[in-house]
């Protein structure tokens, strides 16, 4: 899938809940990158893991 493709969690290539995955592959960038992104701004005061998991449960699966 090419960037700008609707947000959605991949069955394959998810570490844990597939939401970094999905979200690189909607804006075309690496998952790493993405990950190694989130893990950085973990070191922040901020709601990060809060919205790790609201994007979790509102972004749908890939069917199948």
């Amino acid at each position: 899938m090419a960037a700008g493709t609707s947000l959605s969690r991949p069955q394959q290539g998810k570490v844990v809940a597939g939401v970094c995955a999905g979200l690189a592959r909607r804006f075309g960038w690496s998952p790493t990158v993405v990950r190694a992104l989130f893990i950085a701004s973990l070191l922040l005061p901020g709601t990060q893991v809060v919205v790790y998991l609201v994007l979790w449960a509102i972004m749908p699966k890939d069917p199948g």
